[in-house]
């Protein structure tokens, strides 16, 4: 997946509004409320109700993102600034690639100015280009933090297939006897195969 591609997809889902902030929304709402309903109150009173309202609201956008992953796929890669990527929202990997790309110019500066040795520059410029090739890529495959998961779990489960039991083990009770043994030492088994 493109960047280009992933961006039109980000305009795509700007039109909607984020469920988060209709639940601020009606946290402000409510704390209006409160305020117009408890005329003749104390001020101590009237802060204690509106910051109830509030926690409210935050226990609301709590709620909200713990379970819309259960829910849809689509909202399991996405996160609240954006589309998740290896973990990661995709703004925060963009900012992270602009900061390495200008650190590498710098670098080209400071070597340009006379202030960085050139093994000193081929060093951190290796380094921070390797970086760099590694957030492009990141950003290019798109591959979020779920798909990553799942291909663990996978070759978990591969890994875990019963192996082939050691040369002397008894396969009736499973004792490890000595590599030359004819009979197992607990039961008796014979372990010469035919």
């Amino acid at each position: 997946m493109s960047s280009g591609t992933s961006i039109k997809d980000d305009f795509q889902h700007a039109d909607a509004v984020p469920a988060w902030q209709l639940f601020a929304l009606a946290g402000l709402v409510g704390a209006t409320f409160v305020v117009f309903m408890s005329r003749g109150q104390s001020p101590a009173a009237i802060i204690l109700l509106s910051a109830t309202v509030f926690a409210a609201a935050a226990v609301g956008i709590a709620a909200l993102r713990m379970l819309t992953p259960f829910v849809t796929e689509s909202f399991a890669s996405r996160g609240p600034l954006g589309r998740m990527l290896a973990g990661r929202t995709r703004a925060a990997l963009e900012r992270e690639k602009a900061l390495t790309l200008r650190s590498i110019k710098e670098l080209e500066f400071d070597r340009a100015m006379g202030k960085v040795s050139d093994a000193d520059f081929a060093e951190m410029a290796a380094r921070l280009r390797l970086k760099a090739a590694g957030l492009i890529q990141r950003l290019d495959a798109g591959a979020s933090y779920l798909d990553q998961i799942d291909r663990e779990l996978e070759r978990r489960r591969h890994a875990s297939a019963p192996a082939a039991p050691a040369p002397g083990t008894c396969g009736g009770c499973g004792t490890a006897n000595d590599a030359d043994a004819r009979f197992c030492k607990q039961c008796g088994t014979s372990l010469v195969h035919a």
